[in-house]
């Protein structure tokens, strides 16, 4: 399919090179193109807080997949679609900042991540973590989630509210694996902050104002940082070193051979964790609801994991999955994807334009804010027919192979390309594994949770399973 962007506009690029996220544009300056501010003064700011997608949607019938809508005391433009999404996510010509379209949800918050750096930064720092990904760590961290997945689901029959349960496990996982050690009385302090945290990144007050959401997110970010630096140090003096990701981080040297700084250390670390521990959370979640709600296929999932392990022990407790059994999970793997693409983790990914270019035939200025709408794309039925219906064989090779590359963007993609996708897929599929070798995982008749769409999607009410033991459990 051919793109329908141009180069950037160099004459137009004089006029406006920002320099940080908060240096913004006259109102002015989007005239040109469709838009709409919104009520007075407040603009968008709580539709879409309250319904992002449904409030996207409307303004794309109205407008097409380019238009600017002001929310949070600014105007930025939304850019919806596959092509959209190769064109900025790719970026070819360097057009667009991560560092600048995030900076203003996390930059008191999650400064500094990865998903938050520029070009050669960028690549410099994402190669010296890598290491954190190589084979022999990810062998390390499937042995101890399967570990400790199989340690915590064993009691999980009975009625559950699964994010909660799930939200839970996850940070327990993350110390093994991460960190290296038992987070202990510690994990509920941890837990709290990176909520706050996280749920201050969409607070309408941007300023940490007493009594405010960004207030309890900068004192989460306090006590996070006070942690991971205090590790650092002393995974530098060889106490407590392992196989875990935060030893690799702490030890991670740059392609000069020096370390990273340790407040670069901590800032990835914070990210990481919060990536790995919300995204995560949020699509496990996704992908029991739907199979709750299709029990056909549970039932497939189930084979499939059973023919891989082997089927229960002589004791007939179920068989774990080990790192090298991941890559025949092919259908569980599909399942995710689905899941992904139903309720992506992350529905919104923002930029800003360095300079200017043209999309769909409309000049969009240097200094821009700019954001791709995932969700839509993802439940866009000219590529998705049936948007809303749960089919995993979607992601078949052959179907994968007709789409456009761009329309399936849950991990971002180009240079920012979601570092810990494949810990993600190690991960929901060794929880699957042992999920499904104990329990058939019901709702009730006709439920369907209320979701909170963003900062990242969850139910509601925590989304009330059941885990009904198997007889052969």
């Amino acid at each position: 399919m051919a793109t329908l962007a141009s180069p950037p506009d160099r004459e137009a690029s004089d006029e406006f090179r920002p320099t940080h996220w908060s240096e913004r544009l006259p109102p002015e300056a989007f005239d040109h193109l469709p838009g709409d501010d919104g009520p007075p003064l407040v603009g968008h700011t709580f539709n879409l807080l309250r319904d992002p997608n449904g409030l996207l949607a409307e303004m794309q019938a109205r407008f097409g997949p380019v238009f600017w809508l002001r929310a949070f005391g600014q105007r930025s433009v939304q850019l919806i679609g596959p092509e959209a999404n190769e064109l900025v996510l790719f970026d070819r010509d360097k057009i667009f900042s991560s560092t600048q379209g995030w900076g203003f949800i996390l930059d008191q918050l999650f400064p500094r991540g990865l998903m938050l750096l520029d070009f050669d930064h960028h690549r410099v720092d994402r190669r010296a973590l890598s290491i954190a990904f190589k084979p022999e760590p990810m062998r390390h961290y499937a042995a101890a989630l399967d570990r400790g997945i199989a340690h915590a689901v064993a009691n999980w029959e009975g009625p559950r509210r699964f994010y909660p349960a799930i939200k839970a496990l996850t940070l327990d996982t993350a110390a093994d694996s991460f960190l290296g050690l038992p987070l202990g009385p510690e994990a509920d302090r941890i837990n709290r902050a990176f909520i706050d945290m996280v749920q201050a990144a969409v607070a309408p007050i941007r300023r940490p104002l007493p009594f405010t959401q960004m207030r309890k997110g900068v004192q989460g970010r306090a006590y996070i940082v006070d942690y991971f630096t205090r590790e650092t140090e002393r995974r530098r003096k060889g106490e407590g070193l392992g196989q875990d990701m935060f030893s690799q981080f702490a030890n991670a040297t740059r392609e000069d051979g020096s370390l990273l700084p340790v407040d670069e250390v901590v800032d990835h670390m914070s990210f990481l964790m919060m990536a790995a521990h919300d995204t995560i959370t949020s699509s496990a979640t996704t992908l029991v609801w739907l199979l709750a709600r299709h029990p056909e296929w549970q039932e497939r999932l189930r084979a499939e994991i059973l023919a891989v392990t082997g089927g229960p022990d002589a004791k007939g407790a179920p068989r774990g999955v080990t790192y090298d059994d991941l890559g025949k999970l092919e259908l569980t793997e599909m399942a995710f994807k689905e899941a992904l693409r139903f309720m992506p983790p992350v529905p919104e990914l923002p930029r800003r334009a360095l300079r200017s270019f043209t999309f769909a035939g409309q000049r969009i200025p240097a200094g821009a804010g700019v954001s791709l709408a995932v969700h839509l794309t993802h439940h866009d039925p000219a590529i998705w027919p049936e948007p809303e219906k749960f089919d995993p064989l979607r992601f078949t090779p052959d179907a994968v192979r007709a789409r456009h590359k761009y329309a399936w963007v849950p991990f971002g993609g180009g240079a920012h390309m979601c570092l810990g996708l494949h810990f993600a897929y190690m991960q929901v599929k060794i929880l699957m594994a042992q999920l499904l070798q104990r329990y058939r995982i019901e709702v009730a008749e006709g439920y369907a949770p209320e979701w909170q769409a963003w900062p990242i999607p969850k139910p509601k009410d925590g989304l009330q399973v059941e885990f009904v033991k198997l007889p052969s459990a």
